[in-house]
């Protein structure tokens, strides 16, 4: 796990809960709650890509969580067939709407009304959807490389592992595994980036790099057919005008374009953007550049102090009995 940065003696102590609930058709899914539940700041529900977990979010949730000025509660989702969360046997509920439905499962059932919601790739997908289906719900969006257009090269290079990458000997092997799917793309990363990556992406088995996904999710492609148009996102981009928006683009990606993000800031009157540099798709939510920016726009959406709704916890008076009784005394 990553420990704070940029932080002082003032922060608050880490706390991370693993937590389960169970989804409306009965599996059980889990999640990883950090902070405090009772801090009276916006909640943060992280969302991950396609095929990943809990664990691309941990630097960021610890930040988050343990900020000196403003601690909040960041809930970092695991999607079916992923991570800590059970495998379905029906392969075809691995989709963006069915999974839009678990994760407000998991907030009902660990008491979160509105967040921020920050969306990786196919979580962008499912926080876009959340914003037409029940937009009460969020406060504010972050886009981590994904739009209302998804480029066919990049859905094309995506198709090519999920599913079918071999599984690595060792963690060296892991990296040189993710160096050549990856390589062409994350062009800034050093080697301690590359390693760090490795273990965002694979689950620590007795010491071995393991998969951390139902390989079936891979059928999400066998209906995808890439000399037919993508469909697109407009009308879900355009249905979130009334929440600010904050997308990030890797300046390599091959999934989002930089007209892209271009279009969706002339249809959005409240979206931001930022590009990181030497990065493909999707920006790792690591150093403390993009994790400050990140963190600027939370506390810009929630503005001056806590969200109206909040409960806000108050220290109750210490009753001092001594005193009481010379005060009865005295009288």
């Amino acid at each position: 796990m990553a420990k704070p940065t940029d932080h002082d003696d003032t922060s608050p102590a880490l706390a991370v809960r693993d937590v389960t609930y169970r989804s409306s058709d009965g599996l059980t899914l889990y999640a990883r709650d950090y902070g405090d539940p009772l801090q009276p700041w916006l909640p943060v529900v992280c969302l991950p890509g396609l095929s990943r977990s809990h664990r691309d979010f941990d630097e960021l949730a610890v930040f988050l969580s343990t900020h000196r000025h403003r601690p909040r509660r960041v809930i970092c989702f695991d999607y079916r067939g992923r991570g800590r969360s059970e495998w379905d046997t029906r392969t075809e509920n691995y989709n963006p709407l069915t999974e839009m439905n678990d994760v407000f499962d998991g907030m009902a059932a660990l008491g979160i009304s509105r967040a921020v919601v920050v969306g990786t790739s196919r979580g962008g997908i499912v926080a876009m959807l959340m914003g037409v289906a029940r937009p009460a719900v969020l406060a504010g969006i972050v886009l981590n490389d994904i739009g209302p257009v998804i480029e066919p090269l990049g859905l094309a290079r995506i198709k090519t592992y999920v599913g079918r990458t071999p599984r690595p000997d060792d963690w060296p092997d892991a990296v040189r595994i993710l160096k050549r799917l990856h390589g062409a793309q994350f062009t800034a990363l050093n080697d301690e980036q590359w390693h760090a990556f490795a273990r965002m992406t694979y689950r620590d088995d007795d010491g071995r790099p393991v998969s951390d996904y139902d390989p079936a999710l891979g059928g999400n492609f066998d209906a995808v057919d890439l000399d037919e148009p993508i469909p697109t996102l407009w009308k879900e981009l355009r249905a979130l005008r009334p929440i600010p928006v904050l997308t990030i683009r890797g300046g390599n990606s091959d999934l989002l374009s930089a007209k892209t993000v271009a279009a969706m800031a002339a249809e959005h009157p409240r979206l931001e953007s930022i590009t990181v540099p030497g990065e493909g798709h999707a920006p790792l939510l690591r150093g403390a550049h993009l994790i400050h920016r990140i963190s600027a726009f939370i506390t810009g959406v929630e503005g001056s102090g806590p969200p109206i709704d909040a409960v806000v916890p108050r220290p109750l008076p210490v009753f001092d009995l001594d005193a009481a009784a010379e005060r009865a005394n005295s009288e």
